[in-house]
């Protein structure tokens, strides 16, 4: 190589002075000229070399099976490959150039050695960034948050090649370098602080599998009730069902409190959990004659009867006075219309039978006495869960009249009366 160098790059000087240049105009003509021949050179390199390592990359990338290697043509790779060899032509050829200008060859020789080593980081930046890609289309890396072992990955990089740097500039010894940064390390924490508490939290939201992509979340702080679409060093960004994006800084993750919808996602049903509250003062026993009306209700009428006789052996056991009402056991209006609720549920097509499924009473508020469904919908979808509570709920409101119950509403002028 350096043979070679010498024979296109030493024949300028002694043709200069050859036509009876004094040596400063034949030195400067002669840097001139070959200054002009290296970036043509250099240039010539880098177009044949981009255009073989290109062409031949897409051409393996068509025979192979692997999608990996068209993520590097996406993402330009060997383009930047290209640029090294030129360089380091460059890099070898400025000494003889630059022979007879020691400060500006040292100059020019740390100027290209940085430029390379920026290539190089770029270089490692692509490739990282294919592995990113053809990991994110593997179903089992999908939900992982690849792009913030990349950041972190690159992160380390970029201190060393900035230490690398530093250290051509001012030729300052490696130990000597890292020194200096032990002493100013709070400074750096300082500047560096929300990089260094969302690799943190990455690691911690990785580690205990808190928050995968695909994930839907609700933060409240953020305003956030989506899916996550991505999650980096810095920030995690949520797609929210409006079809707007809210960004959350990845250490919040940590420090607040959010919910996750996974662990529902991932389960046999949807919780469906929601009350109507029922007027204290519409809650009474009901009579014999009222009993046999509401036999007529097919969905209650073998509980009633088996009910009935239950209480009729108790009373007569007990030799209850029944011409009080209030005495011995006695069934209540609420009480039917609990057990009718619940049988209506058991036989309602959009509920997880084999969940949980209650109708259940709450403690009493100044507002009336809380009737809640309890239950969890077959379908999670949200709306068909919708939907299916909004179905459940107009037969409640619609079957309370049928057992003399009344809906607790706040009184407003068109009903004081």
């Amino acid at each position: 190589m350096h043979k070679i160098t010498e024979i296109i790059f030493g024949w300028c000087y002694p043709l200069f002075k050859k036509w009876d240049f004094n040596e400063t105009i034949a030195a400067y003509l002669s840097l001139a000229v070959n200054i002009i021949i290296l970036s043509s050179i250099a240039f010539t390199i880098y177009y044949i070399f981009r255009f073989i390592l290109v062409k031949t990359m897409i051409i393996i990338a068509r025979k192979t099976r692997t999608k990996f290697d068209d993520l590097l043509v996406t993402n330009k790779t060997a383009k930047y490959i290209a640029h090294l060899i030129p360089l380091l032509f460059i890099f070898k050829s400025a000494p003889i150039i630059l022979k007879s200008y020691v400060y500006w060859e040292g100059v020019f020789g740390k100027l290209v050695g940085i430029y390379i080593i920026f290539l190089c980081l770029w270089i490692i930046k692509t490739v990282f960034n294919a592995i990113r890609d053809y990991l994110k289309q593997n179903p089992t890396y999908s939900d992982k948050p690849i792009d913030s072992y990349i950041q972190v990955i690159m992160i380390i990089l970029w201190i060393i090649g900035v230490g690398v740097i530093v250290s051509k500039i001012f030729d300052i010894n490696t130990g000597a370098m890292l020194t200096t940064l032990g002493a100013v390390s709070a400074v750096i924490i300082l500047i560096f602080r929300d990089t260094i508490l969302g690799f943190v939290a990455s690691v911690q939201v990785s580690l205990n599998d808190m928050v995968r992509i695909g994930d839907w979340i609700t933060f409240d702080k953020f305003g956030a009730d989506g899916d996550v679409i991505e999650i980096n060093l810095a920030t995690v960004k949520v797609r929210n069902f409006d079809n707007t994006t809210t960004t959350i800084p990845t250490y919040s993750l940590i420090s607040d409190s959010f919910r996750n919808w996974r662990g529902m996602l991932n389960s046999d049903g949807r919780r469906i959990k929601r009350h109507v509250l029922i007027k204290a003062q519409s809650i009474r026993f009901l009579e014999e004659s009222e009993l046999r009306n509401f036999k007529k209700i097919q969905l209650i009428e073998t509980y009633i009867e088996h009910r009935q006789s239950e209480i009729e052996k108790y009373n007569t056991l007990h030799k209850i006075d029944k011409t009080i009402l209030v005495n011995g056991r006695n069934m209540t209006n609420f009480g039917l219309f609990r057990k009718y609720i619940t049988q209506y549920l058991s036989q309602y097509p959009g509920l997880n039978k084999d969940m949980i499924l209650l109708c259940r009473q709450l403690q009493p508020t100044p507002n009336g006495i809380p009737l809640e469904i309890y239950t969890f919908s077959n379908d999670k979808r949200f709306e068909n869960y919708e939907y299916i509570m909004a179905d459940i709920f107009d037969h409640i409101f619609a079957s309370i009249p049928f057992f003399d119950l009344e809906i607790y509403e706040m009184q407003t002028g068109s009903n004081l009366n």
